[in-house]
């Protein structure tokens, strides 16, 4: 690794030429901020490929932004590229549709010949291989508040080609208390889950609150694709088994949490390749998958990824965890959401979805009416389960109707 200032390294990239060069870059709360700013200024023209990118780096008229799961950043720009794929398969697509030519990476400063890329692991390591096959420049923000993490997230020196020492705070997220309504679900769900369950949370209020209310259990695993600081309060109520790794691909919280994962045997990092296939998570005990969605319909088909036809965020990990948790021995796949959509003022539990299917064949389908069991049952069995015991009060005659309709009433 060459260390050089950014002028050099946005050079380095500008100058070797390619028309619209493909960037792909750390995404959710580890972005390399000031090395990609730098980068993105000197080509009028760039596919900027992030995951789950959050408003941290500007974006001129020239940049097309590319994912493959919509973050804040990224939704409803009018030249969004979006490309389908679950998130354990998109690591293959850089080496072929999504070839990059650079890939731009926050890591710690070196150490013994390697860096960590500390909160951020996920697709990268996919990235940076399909990168040096092609001989695309690697380059490392190298930043001394980065914190460091055991796993793929470690990098030998020679697999990186450029670093910019950058000493900059890391981003942090603060997740609101979860409304009353979030409390409710996330203990319905919460309620289910017993000692020795291993643990995938999505992101949300709702999986903050199932992970608040099990803090009294213990010899909980923690296999993810991400987690927060509703983690590090299950360590501390001593509800994790301490014996077993922390299985993760990104993190983000607190500057609590950062500091309590740098240097931390208990937490490893796992390429998406690993975390997120649905063979690797089936061999987890009781496996648990807590996701939710913008709708779900009474054939239990969910809607996480689009809105009136527009995308919204994407697969990510929910296809692969689903399946995984339902083939995992003792293993459960919960779909949590409010029965009703607070600023679209509608049903989310829905005759039949529009809209493109996220997942399907869940355990169960809880909202803060109740708790609908899906698994094992007919289908008749499980429209009523969901009319009955998920669906909003204002909206169940009208789904009778529509179940019946349907030949499922």
């Amino acid at each position: 690794m060459k260390i050089v200032s950014l002028e050099e390294v946005a050079r380095i990239v500008r100058d070797r030429g390619a028309v619209e060069p493909r960037i792909v870059m750390s995404g959710n709360f580890a972005a390399p901020v000031e090395l990609a700013e730098a980068v993105l200024a000197e080509l009028p023209s760039v596919r900027l490929h992030a995951l789950n990118a959050q408003p941290s780096v500007s974006l001129h008229d020239g940049v097309t932004p590319e994912t493959t799961f919509v973050g804040p950043a990224y939704r409803k720009h009018p030249r969004l590229s979006y490309v389908p794929c679950r998130l354990s398969m998109v690591p293959r697509l850089f080496h072929g549709f999504l070839r990059p030519d650079a890939v731009l990476i926050h890591t710690t400063v070196p150490r013994h010949g390697k860096v960590s890329m500390g909160l951020e692991c996920n697709i990268l390591p996919g990235a940076i291989e399909a990168a040096r096959q092609v001989g695309a420049p690697v380059i490392a923000q190298l930043n001394p508040r980065m914190p460091w993490t055991f796993g793929d997230s470690e990098l030998m020196l020679d697999e990186v080609d450029y670093g910019v020492e950058v000493d900059a705070p890391m981003t942090t997220h603060s997740a609101p208390p979860p409304g009353d309504d979030a409390q409710l679900i996330g203990a319905r769900v919460a309620s289910e889950i017993r000692n020795g369950a291993t643990l995938q949370a999505g992101i949300g209020e709702v999986p903050d609150a199932t992970i608040a209310g099990l803090t009294d259990r213990h010899n909980l695993r923690i296999w993810t694709e991400m987690f927060s600081d509703g983690v590090l309060a299950l360590e501390r109520a001593s509800a994790t088994d301490r014996g077993v790794q922390m299985v993760t691909s990104f993190i983000f919280g607190s500057q609590e949490l950062y500091d309590w994962v740098d240097d931390n045997p208990r937490v490893r990092m796992t390429r998406t390749e690993v975390t997120n296939a649905p063979s690797k998570i089936a061999k987890q005990p009781r496996m648990t998958s807590i996701n939710t969605a913008l709708q779900v319909d009474l054939y239990d088909q969910a809607n996480a990824s689009r809105m009136n036809n527009r995308i919204y965020s994407g697969f990510g990990g929910q296809t692969d965890f689903t399946v995984g948790a339902s083939h995992s021995q003792g293993g459960q796949a919960f779909m949590a959401l409010r029965s009703w959509h607070p600023k679209a003022d509608v049903s989310t539990i829905v005759p039949l979805i529009d809209e493109p299917v996220t997942s399907f064949q869940h355990t169960a389908v809880v909202t803060e009416q109740g708790l609908a069991w899906m698994w094992g049952n007919d289908e008749k069995t499980q429209a009523r389960n969901m009319i009955e015991q998920a669906a909003h009060p204002q909206v169940r005659d009208e789904l009778w109707e529509e179940a019946a309709a349907m030949g499922k009433a």
